[in-house]
């Protein structure tokens, strides 16, 4: 019985041992799960490298170390074809470099003038005196296309009527030498900004920005971020469309009457409210105008009323939206046989006016009165004193010759 158990405990043991041989990994490479190419341009590839303290090698970055890529499968030993670069080679199945610094443990690497049969997973090994390995756990997907991938075009926050707002456009840069060059079409004036950024797995991409103040008038407009990538002697574009959705408040609201011609008590009349808005009004409200002082009378985008003797006159409506309220024109409920409305001043102005003919009018009579209640008194006196039709200077002679005859 001891002999089992002791065998037990030997195969426990042993693949324990296995286990533990093929969890650990002699270098850990770090580079993008993927990355996007296209024909005929570079590509880069972020790379850095670390050897875990438990191996029995230990990094020395003074003796030269070389840096290998294997294409589709690590154990290149079985397929000595699948090695495509080697740093320390002066000939390479690809053309390249390490642009990194390998004593740094940085195996950033750039090849040149790809095609579509670059498409495929790579591997990273490192040879080095007395070191070599290779990391089998970790790959890097290279996909290469005709065409480029569109922008991606994001908002910064709501786009609200009257506050700024940033619109970013983003593009991949798989080869940083010759970065995209992104351009804006917009319905209003901006300044874009522009910058190569890198992205938390060390690829590159280039972003655009550009911020402005919309209205309600761009609602709906649509916007484009194309993305212009220099390949050899010519371009290949991709954009990325999109359509504002601008909040604002209720815009254009108008109040409207049917029938719009006068009409007899007891008649049925609607009166209807409309308006733009984004997002759509929430609620409408009736007014009615009142000894000059507007009066709530009805809620809601219809009104509908029998009409009365009193419902004769000015009406307006307003919308409101979670931005805001918008105010209509007044409109005019006319009732045959009722008189329309009179406003105020007119009766001010004709007021003043019959005052002022009033007062003229007894002006004249009193200035009429005075001239014709001395003139016939004044022709009296005259002729009593004198007699009719006597000349001026034969009564002044006559009274003389009075005098002298007394003396």
């Amino acid at each position: 019985m001891a002999c089992p158990e002791n065998m037990f405990f030997l195969i426990v043991l042993f693949m324990s041992g296995v286990l533990a041989c093929f969890g650990q990994r002699d270098l850990i490479a770090t580079m993008p799960d993927g990355l996007d190419v296209l024909t005929g341009s570079c590509v880069q590839i972020p790379c850095s490298f670390d050897i875990p303290d438990q191996n029995k090698y230990t990094f020395n970055s003074t003796i030269p170390t070389s840096g290998v890529w294997i294409k589709e499968s690590p154990y290149f030993g079985e397929l000595p074809d699948s090695v495509i670069f080697n740093s320390s080679e002066t000939v390479n199945r690809y053309q390249g470099k390490i642009t990194g610094n390998m004593s740094q443990k940085n195996c950033t690497t750039v090849f040149f003038n790809v095609t579509t049969s670059y498409t495929n997973i790579y591997f990273f090994r490192i040879e080095s005196q007395p070191f070599r390995s290779t990391d089998t756990e970790k790959s890097v997907d290279i996909v290469v296309r005709d065409l480029p991938s569109s922008p991606i075009l994001t908002v910064s926050g709501e786009v609200k009527e009257g506050t700024p707002v940033s619109l970013n456009c983003s593009a991949v840069a798989p080869c940083p030498e010759h970065p995209p060059e992104l351009t804006w079409t917009l319905p209003t004036q901006f300044t874009p900004y522009n910058q190569l950024q890198e992205n938390p797995d060390q690829t590159k991409s280039v972003l655009s920005t550009v911020t402005f103040t919309p209205s309600y008038l761009h609602h709906e407009k649509n916007i484009t971020c194309t993305a212009v990538y220099p390949v050899g002697t010519s371009n290949k574009t991709a954009e990325h469309n999109m359509m504002l959705n601008v909040s604002f408040s209720p815009k254009d609201t108008l109040a409207s009457i049917s029938p719009a011609d006068p009409v007899l008590v007891g008649s049925c009349v609607n009166l209807t409210c409309s308006s733009t808005a984004n997002p759509p009004v929430t609620n409408f409200t009736w007014f009615q105008i009142s000894e000059g002082k507007p009066a709530q009378v009805a809620s809601g985008q219809s009104y509908s009323l029998n009409v009365t003797v009193g419902d004769g006159g000015l009406y307006y409506c307003e919308a409101r939206n979670s931005h805001g309220c918008g105010k209509s024109r007044e409109v005019q409920l006319a009732v045959k046989g009722q008189e329309e409305p009179v406003n105020p001043k007119v009766y001010e102005i004709v007021g003043k006016t019959l005052g002022l003919l009033f007062l003229f009018s007894l002006v004249v009579f009193f200035a009429w009165r005075r001239r014709t209640s001395r003139l016939p008194s004044g022709f009296d006196m005259t002729d009593r004193s004198q007699g009719q039709n006597s000349p001026a200077g034969t009564v002044c002679s006559n009274q003389a010759r009075v005098g002298r005859g007394n003396q």
